[in-house]
Formats: structure tokens, sequence, C-alpha cells
């Protein structure tokens, strides 16, 4: 069996153009070298590896989906292998491509960058922001390699190591009569208006927490974004549950939040690297991996303890 890295890249190009078409444009080569290619890759490995659409393009079978996420890391090891060829006895080099959690992207991301070029100046890291879903999806199509995510519904194909536990907070306005207890019941916020993060998976478990609680939440506003969620809970539009707050209780607007830790022990939820088990880390992606360990543990960065929000800012 004889297929070459070109024909793999045609094949993942492909794939995520969606049609061989747009794959030649993306590559600059022609249409019909990048279908001859396709043609003999499948005649040579016996499968269909692409779905023909007449005048719609194309869509991976079940065993092109597979074939593709492998050919994906097999054209990451060439990358690094070229790479280190060219600098025997020098630090790592490499292109790596991170998931992350938006809300966990936006509180750990940045000082976890910076830290890491300062220490791996050769590696370069490209970063995938996503809701868990689009997490998940990541490392099983192979676009991603590791991810910085929540531990809630991680399927059996992929494997996680957790850094630390993020328990439940409530946010409300910084004016709000309850902003400074030490802690508030759930129950008390029955009546009032909750702001929900309407992503897949963190919506099921923030309904977690109210059946928990043996209460019915009155959702008055459902978004994707969280700092559209504290310009509404600042503004007095009600309240709402994080478990990754920002260390500032400043909203993009001037608003001003406060957050109080809940006083039920509800499920918390954890800070994880996750990958895709059938898979090992590539040396560069292994090395992230061992950097962000190293950042949430004791001394680190985000050290135990040292992550706690802020409660209400001066004014």
């Amino acid at each position: 069996m004889r297929f070459s890295l070109r024909a793999l890249r045609y094949v993942v190009e492909t794939a995520d153009a969606g049609s061989v078409t747009e794959a030649a444009k993306r590559l600059n080569v022609s249409q019909p070298s990048i279908s001859a290619a396709l043609s003999q890759l499948e005649a040579e490995l016996g499968v269909q590896i692409f779905i023909r659409h007449l005048a719609k393009g194309v869509t991976l079978s079940p065993a092109g989906q597979r074939l593709v996420n492998d050919a994906r890391l097999l054209l990451a090891h060439a990358r690094d292998f070229a790479q280190s060829a060219q600098s025997l006895g020098s630090t790592l080099h490499g292109e790596i491509v991170v998931g992350s959690f938006s809300t966990l992207a936006t509180r750990f991301m940045p000082g976890l960058l910076s830290g890491f070029r300062e220490c791996q100046p050769g590696i370069s890291v490209k970063l995938e922001e996503g809701d868990q879903q689009e997490i998940i999806d990541g490392l099983v199509s192979g676009r991603t390699e590791l991810a910085l995510s929540y531990s809630f519904a991680v399927p059996d194909e992929i494997v996680g190591e957790k850094f630390c536990e993020l328990p439940p907070f409530i946010v409300l306005s910084a004016d709000h009569p309850l902003a400074n207890r030490s802690s508030i019941s759930l129950t008390e916020m029955r009546d009032e208006p909750f702001i929900l993060l309407d992503l897949p998976h963190s919506r099921d478990y923030f309904a977690s927490l109210f059946t928990a609680s043996g209460i019915e939440p009155r959702i008055s506003f459902r978004t994707r974004s969280f700092e559209l969620i504290r310009g509404l809970i600042g503004n007095g539009q009600g309240y709402s549950i994080h478990n990754a707050v920002p260390r500032t209780t400043i909203g993009y607007d001037g608003s001003r939040v406060a957050v109080v830790p809940i006083t039920e022990k509800l499920p918390a939820t954890h800070v994880m690297a996750l990958r895709l088990k059938r898979h090992a880390l590539r040396p560069a992606v292994q090395t992230f991996a061992d950097y962000a360990r190293d950042a949430f543990a004791v001394g680190g960065q985000f050290a135990p303890g040292s992550i706690a929000p802020a409660r209400v800012d001066a004014a």
C-alpha cells in the first residue's frame, strides 16, 4: 500500500472545505489533480472516503471520518518531524491547536498562553474556543489534540485529567439586598429572574443544581454570552450561576456585580485537560499539557485558593 502525505492533505482539506472545488482553490492546485488523488487513495485503501453529492459537494463516509481524524494526526507528526530535523539539538518546535471552553478561555488562557510562550518560544499555539459539544467535536474530529474544559458530558472516547474544582457561585447585582452576604441559599433566589448561560450541556448542569435544591428557576433571559449576562445582572435584570467567574466584578458597560458562595453543598465541576483516548499526545502537545498542569498545582499561576472570585469591587 502506497500513498503520499500530499494525498492525505488533499483528503483533509476536502473534508474541511466540503467540496473538491473549494479544496483546490485553498491548496492552489487543479481540481482534477485532487479528484484523481482521492480516487487513487480510495482504491488503495479499499474504502469510500467521501460520499459525492451532485452539485452539492462531498461529505465524509463513516470510514472517511475515522481516516480524516488519523490523517490530521499523521500530518501533524510529519510537521513535527520536519521541524525537529531542522533544529536538531535545539528546543521543541511545532504548532499545536488547543481547544478551550469559552468561559475557561477568557479566565485562564491569556495567562497560560503568555507563560507558555516564554518557556517554549518554538511552539506556536492556536486556540479554538467553544461550548462543551464543540470542544468534544474538535477532539473527535482531530482539529484539536488537547482541550481545557469542564468535567461534564465527557464521552468514553475522551480521557481527562482534573486540574482543579470550580464550585458554583451566585452572581447578582452589586446593589442587591443580598450582595454583601457571606453566602446565599439557592432557595432564597427562587422568586427572582434567572439569566441562563444557554450552552449545550452547560444548561443541563445548571438545571441539576436547581433540581438538587428542589426549586424551579424563573428563567427570564437566555444567552450564550457570559459578558452579556454580567451586564444584565449589573443593571438589575436578574441573577445567574457561574463557576469560572472573572477576577473583576465590573462589566463591559461599567455596571457592577457581586459574586457570592452558595450555602448548599451543590455539585461542583472541574477544570480538565481532555484528549482523545486512542491517540498519544505529540511531544509539543504533551509539553503544553504539562505546563497547564503545573499552572494549576500548588505554587503555580492558578494554584488552589488563588482563583477565588472577587466579591465586590470598590466604587
